[in-house]
């Protein structure tokens, strides 16, 4: 469930901390106090859009935070899901953070730094976030079928499988497209593979060839610099003239080994040993580095006309010879596939068949299942409704079949609706109004939570266009839904508030010269004001207020 929310510099608030409650915990403020603010930094902190125009002050960084606590059931799904390492989930919590420092947002689980898709990925596990636009999404008729396929785990196992097939279809179609070509054009290209591969294969091409060629190239053409250097080195440090430091170090050896005869304990005459016994293994190693050293013309031009070659190929084929043997693989078994190309072509279609045959089953199935799970989808929230203060209402899935497969199988899926006695159920997005519509999605939203297991709801304006009685069945449709899980509500509603466990108000005011919003937990007679002005507005009476007590006893 989600334990506490924190806010920094984020629009009208310049910093917030609240801790919520299990069970329905109602938000309540007057318009404009910034209730929306409070739900987008939720949704900021499950992975929507942060950037700088959201700060209050741009010079500050802004901050939402957000900490879960874990039951066995969600713990066990993160991990499994492999979203989580189980080692950055400690004492069964998760602390969700996101910061917006200059133009950077930083993602953190438990302090550990994550990719956004990790961050959404885990939160979509943890909290479901209704905002007031899904109702817009629930007139689109492909969200029909996304709601009934996540109502039933073997829908959407049976839709994977469909998904699988029809991937494996389109690409032997498109393998068969590639050989479906002209008689004509296709001996052009197989003439071309064959001058390709040859270019490739003549060149007798052998990993690591090229460094080693430019590196010869680079000595060869530059031998006789190198020469001069070595030469004039090898005097500097050699023992052939008086001058070398080879010969003085040698001298200079001689003459301190005679210490030993009155400081027998002394280093120096082991160092300079030492000394003399490098120079002249690098004397050595110079002498030898020389007379490797060459210069040939023909060597040289030939080392040039291959690094050309080897280059050129690089430039057609790959930036590395092996990217460039690995080419001449593939450009083969293209050729063989074109030389083959009669009989490839009847192994495609045979294999295109034999998929077509199997995607055909796969999606047939997928239908059956889309139509059990219609039935049990279209009553409960059938049900719901009626708790929801319709007097008579229809409700149900139309599912009907298309010619074509696509990777959603074959089937169109449209919500249809009555409300009214002898009218006969339309789609969905023809007949609901807004009050409808926030019913039928609260009806959705419940029928489907225990479907998707999310242990915290959050519902903003789901009462929208809805008043009296209505207001009192959602609440309680809410309660019940509370029962099993976290639920957090955004209403103007007083039939609703006055059902919470815990209640909040969202206040907005002016402290000096800035306009702040904060939220505050209720106390029984705090809650009992705010049922007052929910149900009367400006004028609170005695009588309003003793209503607003006994709608909190009721409740």
């Amino acid at each position: 469930m989600l334990v506490s929310l924190r806010i920094e510099n984020i629009a009208l608030i310049d910093h917030l901390e609240v801790s919520f409650a299990d069970g329905l915990n109602v938000l309540t403020g007057e318009t404009g106090a910034g209730k929306s603010v409070v739900i987008g930094a939720i949704g900021i902190a499950l992975g929507g859009r942060f950037d700088r125009t959201l700060l209050r002050d741009e010079t500050k960084d802004g901050l939402v935070e957000v900490l879960f606590t874990l039951n066995p059931e969600t713990r066990r799904r993160l991990i499994e899901a492999d979203i989580v390492p189980e080692d950055i989930i400690q004492e069964d919590e998760v602390l969700i953070t996101r910061k917006l420092s200059k133009n950077r947002v930083m993602n953190r689980i438990n302090g550990e730094t994550v990719p956004l898709s990790q961050l959404k990925d885990t939160a979509e596990i943890l909290i479901n976030l209704h905002a007031q636009h899904e109702q817009t999404t629930l007139l689109k008729p492909a969200r029909h079928m996304e709601i009934l396929d996540a109502s039933d785990p073997a829908v959407s196992e049976q839709k994977a499988e469909v998904r699988s097939g029809f991937q494996k279809v389109q690409e032997l179609r498109r393998d068969l497209e590639r050989l479906d070509v002209d008689p004509g054009e296709r001996a052009k290209r197989m003439d071309f593979l064959n001058f390709q591969i040859r270019e490739i294969r003549d060149a007798s091409l052998h990993p690591g060839e090229d460094e080693d060629l430019e590196e010869a190239f680079r000595r060869m053409s530059h031998a006789e610099e190198l020469t001069a250097i070595c030469q004039e080195v090898a005097l500097l440090t050699g023992e052939d003239t008086a001058s070398g430091c080879g010969s003085q170090i040698s001298r200079a050896a001689k003459r301190i080994r005679d210490m030993s005869r009155y400081e027998p304990d002394s280093p120096l005459p082991e160092q300079l040993s030492e000394v003399e016994a490098l120079l002249s293994d690098f004397n050595q190693s110079l002498t030898s580095y020389m007379e490797e050293i060459s210069y040939d013309p023909e060597e040289l031009r030939r080392i040039s006309d291959r690094l050309d070659l080897l280059n050129s190929l690089k430039a057609k084929y790959g930036r590395t010879l092996e990217e460039v043997l690995a080419a001449a693989d593939t450009l083969e078994k293209e050729l063989e596939t074109l030389t083959k190309a009669d009989e490839e072509t009847a192994r495609l279609r045979t294999a295109l068949e034999q998929e077509m045959k199997s995607l055909e089953e796969s999606a047939k199935k997928l239908s059956a299942l889309r139509k059990k799970a219609a039935e049990p989808l279209s009553k409960q929230v059938t049900d719901a409704l009626l708790d929801m203060n319709f007097s008579h209402v229809v409700f149900y899935a139309d599912i009907t079949e298309n010619e074509e497969i696509t990777s959603e199988g074959r089937d169109n899926v449209v919500f249809c609706l009555s409300t009214n006695q002898g009218e006969e159920p339309k789609p969905l997005h023809k007949v609901a109004s807004g009050g409808e519509l926030s019913r039928v999605m609260l009806a959705l939203k419940a029928t489907l939570s225990d479907v998707a297991d999310t242990p915290t709801l959050v519902f903003d304006e789901i009462d929208v266009g809805i008043s009296g009685i209505t207001a009192q069945k959602i609440g309680q449709l809410l309660k019940r839904l509370a029962g099993t899980r976290q639920i957090l509500v955004i209403t103007h509603l007083p039939q609703i508030a006055a059902v919470g466990d815990a209640a909040y108000r969202i206040d907005k005011q002016v402290v000096g010269e800035k306009t702040i919003t904060s939220l505050t937990e209720l106390d029984e007679e705090g809650r009992v004001q705010e049922l007052a002005r929910l149900l009367g507005g400006d004028r609170i009476t005695d009588a309003i207020l003793q209503s607003a007590r006994e709608l909190l006893i009721n409740a």
